[in-house]
């Protein structure tokens, strides 16, 4: 088996947030000039960054547009929320899946079910409750992103930053009924790293559902500077016949928004620009020796 087919990425959150068109043409190039094949585009605010624009520095630099990511700022929620809040988070979920469509992205990714750091405690008829009600407000979602074109990966999120979907069989059984094509999971090695009992069958478990994969190592920084069972994930990818791109996802303890959101409080590599290139690196070698 071969697995030489998988785009490398990374997010421009490593360096900036907001991403917006003039963070784009600044990071764009750099990250072509490294040798990245693709890269995340994070969405925070509907207008944070303008389609056409975005198209044409893919164009000009060459990258693939390997996802737009949905940010679950307070106030998006699809689960317990009033119906003002469901109508302008599905409209939110909407605008990632025309931004999507617009740059040619496949995938929306994130986790697209409520605020990041909201949390509440479920018994197991109250968790089966809320997953019926989030597939009841996600649906609407879904059935635009199908016929965009578009994929929507869900992505579990650890403990402490969500209660709802912190495992790939929990988000599974979320999934359960919806549009099996137009929506899927995000891993994320952050995530299961510290919920999942093994990486590998975390992914074998999500075998058939992966809609994008996001790395990075067990403290966020770059992947390889860590503990993390790479070749065993990777392997694992390879078992389930997933061939889209791996994107490095960080983020710079120098933004004072997102620092408190993901929980950085010091720098995870001696540069930011080390933690891309030095990701990149480890993955390409790890592949190859796969």
């Amino acid at each position: 088996m071969t697995y030489t087919a998988w785009p490398l990425g990374a997010n421009p959150w490593i360096w900036h947030s907001p991403v917006t068109t003039d963070v784009l043409g600044q990071t764009l190039p750099r990250l072509a000039g490294w040798g990245f094949d693709c890269v995340e585009l994070p969405l925070e605010q509907p207008d944070d960054w303008e389609a056409a624009a975005a198209a044409k520095l893919l164009d000009a630099t060459g990258l693939m547009p390997a996802a737009v990511v949905a940010v679950m700022a307070e106030g998006r929620d699809l689960v317990r929320a009033d119906p003002g809040a469901l109508r302008a988070t599905r409209d939110y979920l909407r605008r990632c899946v025309d931004a999507a469509h617009a740059i040619g992205a496949p995938v929306v990714a994130g986790p697209v079910y409520a605020a990041v750091g909201r949390t509440w405690r479920m018994d197991r008829a109250a968790r089966a409750a809320a997953y019926d009600e989030w597939r009841e407000h996600i649906a609407p979602v879904v059935e635009h992103a199908s016929r965009a074109g578009v994929r929507i990966a869900v992505e579990p999120l650890n403990r402490y930053e969500t209660s709802l979907f912190n495992t790939v069989a929990q988000t599974l059984d979320g999934l359960t009924g919806l549009h099996g094509e137009a929506i899927g999971i995000a891993l994320d090695t952050y995530h299961q790293n510290i919920e999942e009992h093994s990486l590998p069958e975390a992914v074998r478990t999500a075998a058939g559902r992966i809609a994008h994969v996001q790395v990075c190592a067990n403290d966020r920084g770059a992947p390889g500077a860590d503990h993390l069972d790479w070749p065993g994930f990777l392997r694992a990818l390879g078992e389930t016949g997933y061939r889209g791109p791996l994107c490095i996802e960080s983020f710079t303890a120098h933004n004072d928004a997102i620092a408190v959101a993901a929980s950085v409080w010091r720098s995870l590599a001696p540069t930011q620009d080390a933690l891309a290139t030095d990701g990149l690196g480890f993955l390409r070698r790890t592949v190859a020796a796969l």
